[in-house]
């Protein structure tokens, strides 16, 4: 059971979490069990699929930041504390912290799966977004955002949860993606039949959900001019510095 195996690096966590959640999605096996065994806090969610159980469990963390990973993934001991840094050195605006996550397996082929699939998703999904796309491996967000946008957010089991929350950060606001939140994870990922397929389908789902609300040139025009205000703001001011104002 690959639950095992991340309750363990939760564990050894050098800065604790002030809780670990774990949403049973109508679970045929020992998940919960072996949560409430580790100490976890354990939510049920009768919808099948990733986004009912995510979301499930966002509305339920009390915590000012929500981390969220998968079964799969393998967290380092400094995962927890670098998910927290990277907030509290982030800029104004920033709502979610997100990472990379490097395929377990030999180091030379697990660096280049890495790079092919994880590189393929970011620019990809960043040139239709305008920024950095949200990676449900390892990601983070602020929780009074996620209360802000949690009634825009698809809860459909057809969409990739993490692509849909990614087209709900607003033109003013920020995605961080840092290579010190990384995890390792399965190669589950690169399964091709039927998973494979759910997969594109998801993603084409996704899109389509928000393409129907903005198109990526509107982002892209948005975000620009966002950055633009922002860049003749600091111009202002830094002239108003220079002048003794």
């Amino acid at each position: 059971m690959q639950l095992r195996g991340l309750l363990a690096c939760l564990a050894a966590q050098s800065q604790r979490p002030l809780e670990v959640i774990v949403v049973d999605n109508a679970s045929d096996d020992a998940t919960a069990a072996v949560a409430r065994a580790a100490g976890c806090t354990v939510l049920f969610e009768p919808r099948q699929g990733i986004a009912p159980a995510a979301h499930r469990g966002y509305d339920a963390a009390r915590g000012e930041l929500i981390l969220r990973c998968d079964a799969d993934s393998r967290p380092p001991p400094g995962w927890v504390r670098a998910h927290a840094r990277a907030h509290a050195h982030a800029k104004p605006g920033t709502a979610a912290v997100t990472g990379p996550g490097w395929f377990q397996g030999l180091p030379i082929v697990g660096a280049l799966l890495t790079i092919a699939y994880v590189g393929a998703y970011v620019v990809s999904a960043g040139a239709a977004l305008g920024h950095p796309p949200l990676f449900g491996t390892t990601m983070s967000l602020r929780r009074e955002w996620w209360h802000r946008v949690r009634s825009d957010a698809s809860r459909s089991p057809r969409v990739h949860d993490d692509m849909d929350l990614s087209f709900l950060i607003g033109s003013d606001e920020r995605v961080v993606f840092s290579a010190s939140v990384g995890v390792r994870m399965s190669l589950r990922s690169l399964r091709w039949g039927r998973p494979g397929f759910d997969r594109w389908r998801r993603a084409g789902s996704t899109l389509a959900r928000a393409w129907r609300r903005e198109f990526p040139w509107d982002r892209w025009r948005l975000r620009l001019g966002q950055l633009k205000r922002a860049v003749g703001a600091g111009r202002e001011g830094a002239v108003r510095e220079g002048l003794g104002e």
